[in-house]
């Protein structure tokens, strides 16, 4: 277990300034290290870090390209989602370590190096569609998306004389329903 997430760390003591880059393949058992995973399970991405180190601060910009296996939310099936991604991170160094916010974590000077594994593994997540629909259902979803025309009628004053007429007397019309029709009236 300890092994996996060393294959994650990157040395940033030693490096010098300037723009490095380090590659990360992402493949099914990157996914089986994560315990709150349910959405991913297997994969097959290219994960690959440009770290450009300044004086006062690491610049991290993560490009994550490859295939994920989801479960259509429709249909259950299993299909590939492509997926691409680029994020960026700041390591600022400061006085202890620390997330400022989602974009810039503090690191210390002395800090020898950092774990890149849960950035990506979170940077997949956010990457993901919201709707896992399969290819072929994709179609689909795209039609139910548009307006849907249930009924037309061009004779608009063919509706107002059928409001406006006096039922037949075989016709009784509910008293709640006649009251809704004075409210319409009024308009």
């Amino acid at each position: 277990m300890a092994k996996f997430w060393r294959a994650f760390d990157i040395d940033i003591i030693k490096l010098n300034e300037g723009t490095h880059e380090f590659p990360f393949d992402i493949e099914d058992e990157f996914f089986e290290h994560f315990k709150d995973n349910d959405i991913v399970k297997k994969g097959n991405l290219k994960a690959t870090i440009l770290l450009r180190k300044e004086v006062n601060l690491l610049e991290a910009t993560f490009i994550i390209d490859g295939t994920v296996k989801l479960t259509c939310d429709r249909s259950l099936e299993e299909f590939d989602q492509a997926l691409y991604t680029e994020e960026k991170i700041i390591y600022k160094y400061g006085s202890e370590e620390q997330e400022i916010n989602e974009e810039i974590i503090m690191i210390t000077r002395d800090t020898p190096k950092i774990n890149v594994a849960q950035l990506i593994y979170e940077f997949i997540i956010l990457a993901l569609p919201v709707k896992k629909i399969h290819p072929d259902y994709r179609d689909e979803e795209e039609m139910e998306g548009e307006g849907k025309l249930v009924y037309w009628s061009d004779d608009i004053n063919e509706e107002e004389e059928d409001a406006t007429s006096e039922p037949d007397s075989d016709d009784q019309i509910d008293p709640r329903w006649e009251a809704l029709k004075n409210i319409k009236k009024k308009d």
